[in-house]
């Protein structure tokens, strides 16, 4: 399962997985969006994916357990998940920072990744090769004037996957941080930045593989960069 599948990095991780023989769980919060990375894995000749909308903001409880039911009703089992999907927020001062959008933020990046995490938790444990992936930030391992939310929410990632990773002995758990990547987050964070410079979420797939794979077997509780 990828999370944030619809575009940026979370659709260009699911066609890349789907060339490599897996079959994808595409989620996000955009039916049209997801429809369209579904047609690139067809066309790419890819495993048939499925699709689960799910807006991270207005879900309850009872939605990610009916995606959960849903996977288990399809594959019986959850061999991966990449968790992508991200809010932004502003970039702002602590003291002015708006309280609606800092709880937003910090719902949709750390609660809502436990809560799916946890629905999902029975079908990854019966995998015989288990594997979840969080996305970090470089802003998460040492804070940033004015990144407010975001930075405190992928900190809590951080900490989030190293609890996880220690608990889990059958499954193996870690961060990876894409870097300065060609997204349309990135220039919302900076709108003035030449685009050409970064690479492109298709640039940065190596590690992304390397965690999802059977290669990294051994590998928990470690946090990855990706440039």
């Amino acid at each position: 399962m990828v999370t944030g599948a619809g575009d940026g990095i979370g659709a260009t991780a699911a066609r890349t997985f789907a060339k490599h023989g897996a079959t994808v769980a595409l989620l996000g919060r955009t039916q049209k969006k997801l429809e369209a990375v579904y047609d690139a894995i067809e066309q790419d000749g890819g495993p048939t994916p499925i699709i689960a909308v799910l807006d991270f903001a207005k879900a309850e409880a009872d939605d990610y357990q009916d995606v959960a039911e849903a996977i288990e009703k399809e594959f019986g089992r959850l061999d991966g998940l990449l968790h992508n999907a991200g809010l932004l927020g502003t970039l702002s001062p602590i003291a002015h920072y708006n309280p609606a959008t800092w709880l937003e933020v910090m719902h949709v990046n750390v609660n809502a990744q436990f809560i799916l995490t946890q629905a999902l938790l029975p079908l990854i444990k019966k995998s015989a090769d288990a594997r979840i992936v969080f996305t970090s930030s470089g802003v998460g391992r040492k804070g940033r004037a004015y990144w407010g939310a975001y930075a405190v929410s992928k900190f809590a990632t951080e900490g989030l996957m190293q609890t996880l990773a220690d608990e889990l002995d059958d499954v193996r758990v870690n961060c990876i941080n894409p870097g300065a990547t060609r997204t349309a987050m990135r220039k919302a964070a900076y709108p003035g930045e030449d685009p050409s410079t970064l690479l492109t979420p298709a640039d940065i797939m190596l590690p992304y593989l390397y965690l999802i794979g059977p290669d990294s077997q051994g590998i928990s509780g470690t946090s990855f960069d990706c440039q």
